[in-house]
């Protein structure tokens, strides 16, 4: 087996003697979620796949009707699949497609390409989605799930942090007037946060905000768009068109300067922008319009106490390179394996104030590319859109297959080896790539395979290896431990602890890196690697010090912090 542990049960809350085993005994649920939109779904599955006791907190009856965000990436494809859907990927999403910019001329500006085939995480590199359909998929699962309560209808009213637990008031038609407790409570509930609120966190304003009309339709008979999803440059007005899954597709408009947001909603405007795009009320329907503004901001602190933050209640941006909901996907990936670890008392509580040292960065680069790709697009001013459009032309002729922009940055701090291979430009940080790999008759990603989790994948037999306090440590984080073989190694070859490398994907990856073996986290980013057999225990002692370290750290009285 490729699991340390050969049980199916959930880490043991009673194990250890890290901070944060065993208090908030007797409480309703481990972690309490405000906000049933993806981010707070996806959280609450991969912490009930870790045998976590969730509830989930919902202020509305009935799921939002309309779409929302329009698109993901492969890394937030990644997330969905460990959070239990990834069979209903393919099913739910759609190829993206080409994307481009254009100017008012129609000439291309910038382009990339997204086909409906495997990228550097294993699915395609962008997936178009109808969000209402999506948020279904994701309830729907949570439904099959012991432990996890959606509690729809249920306003949060009050929270209170106890110490050791936190309690949350949200009367409706479950709970009535009782107060629920949990050991933590995560706030996914948006950029009008309640519990971001109650925290009494700051947001700061990074000075970009748009008001831009929405208006979704439905076409009564097929069409096809080329490009897919087109940015139309036009400083008469700056337009997007994108496709949002199952026959939907949006257009937004932005206001200009002397519109006021009602004349711009009007039905009758909204027709008169959507004519010249060969849309009217003979060929399609309105399912909805709404004048949305688009901004950018952040918060100044994601955790107080037992109380924490993801998704739009901790930071916002434009929706310009589709980074809005998977950025608050990566919050609840990187959350939630944290959690997880401090609920086992296998780490102490200051873990999870590496959450924000190291999503904050990551989401300020992504809000950083968001604006700028957001100022490509709004630009006003005939002149300078002139210059912009010929820069860009210009570049376009030098590297034509340049993207639009990246979607990922690789983290900077936090829970990571600090070495000198690291500091080099390694992969220490960077995301592990999968590939398709084979063990006995199966078939399949690496993920599905060998298994999810921290993984220790090496060209060596680990348990060869290593010994000791290191296996120990890694069966108590119930790690994988993963050997891969070259491709045409024969099936009877292979242990029950190694995988064939079938698309030549990792011994590549590690070949590249100058290691015999790569630790990886949950969240599928590089701990570190091992650069050869010697170094290999000293890789896994090193992730083992440093949550040791947020043990003693969480045990220490505050004068001595």
């Amino acid at each position: 087996m490729s699991r340390m542990s050969h049980s199916a049960e959930p880490h043991s809350d009673s194990a250890g003697a890290g901070a944060g085993a065993g208090d908030g005994a007797g409480t309703d649920a481990d972690v309490v979620v405000v906000g049933c939109g993806p981010v707070g779904l996806v959280l609450s599955l991969l912490l009930a796949h870790r045998g976590r006791r969730v509830v989930v907190l919902e202020q509305y009856p009935d799921q939002y009707p309309f779409p929302r965000v329009v698109a993901f990436d492969g890394e937030t494809a990644r997330n969905f699949a460990s959070a239990g859907i990834g069979e209903s990927l393919n099913e739910l999403g759609e190829a993206l497609g080409e994307y481009a910019f254009q100017n008012a001329a129609g000439q291309k500006l910038l382009s990339f390409e997204a086909p409906y085939r495997p990228d550097r995480d294993g699915w395609p590199k962008a997936t178009v989605m109808h969000q209402p359909t999506f948020e279904s998929a994701l309830r729907a699962h949570a439904e099959t799930l012991d432990n996890v309560r959606l509690l729809t209808g249920h306003r949060a009213e009050h929270l209170a942090d106890h110490g050791d637990h936190v309690e949350v008031l949200a009367p409706g038609p479950e709970l009535g007037d009782r107060p629920l407790t949990a050991r933590w409570a995560v706030g996914c509930d948006g950029a009008n946060s309640f519990v971001r609120e109650h925290m009494g966190a700051k947001v700061t304003d990074l000075g970009f905000t748009h008001d831009w009309l929405l208006c979704d339709v439905v076409f009564h008979e097929p069409r096809e768009f080329t490009p897919n999803d087109v940015q139309i440059c036009d400083p008469a007005r700056p337009t997007t068109i994108v496709a949002s899954g199952r026959g939907h597709r949006r257009w937004e408009f932005m206001r200009l300067p002397g519109e006021t947001n009602e004349e711009l909603s009007t039905v009758e405007r909204m027709w008169e922008l959507l004519e010249p795009h060969g849309v009217t009320p003979d060929n399609a329907t309105l399912t909805r319009n709404i004048v949305y503004t688009f901004q950018a901001s952040t918060t100044d602190k994601w955790r107080a106490g037992r109380m924490l933050l993801a998704g739009d209640s901790a930071h916002q941006m434009p929706p310009f390179a589709g980074q809005g909901m998977c950025s608050g996907i990566r919050d609840a990936a990187n959350l939630a394996w944290k959690l997880d670890l401090v609920l086992g008392g296998v780490a102490g509580e200051r873990l999870l104030d590496t959450y924000q040292a190291e999503r904050g960065k990551q989401v300020r680069h992504t809000i950083d590319m968001s604006v700028e790709v957001g100022r490509i697009v709004s630009e006003l001013d005939q002149e300078a859109a002139e210059r912009r459009d010929a820069y860009l032309l210009a570049m376009k002729e030098d590297a034509p297959e340049r993207d639009v922009a990246p979607s990922f940055f690789p983290l900077e701090d936090g829970v990571l080896r600090r070495d000198a291979r690291a500091a080099d430009g390694g992969p220490t940080g960077g995301l592990v790539p999968q590939g398709r790999v084979a063990r006995g008759e199966e078939r399949g990603l690496f993920d599905d395979v060998a298994g999810r989790g921290f993984v220790l994948l090496s060209t060596l037999d680990p348990y060869e290896v290593l010994e000791g306090k290191n296996l120990a440590f890694l069966e108590r984080l119930d790690a994988h431990l993963v050997r891969v073989l070259p491709v045409g190694t024969p099936p009877k070859q292979v242990k029950p602890h190694e995988v064939v490398d079938l698309e030549n994907v990792y011994l590549p990856f590690l070949d590249g890196a100058g290691s015999v073996a790569v630790l990886v986290r949950p969240d599928f980013h590089v701990f570190g690697t091992a650069r050869d057999r010697s170094d290999l225990p000293r890789l896994v002692g090193d992730l083992r010090r440093q949550l040791t370290a947020t043990a003693a750290l969480s045990r220490a009285p505050l004068a001595a912090r």
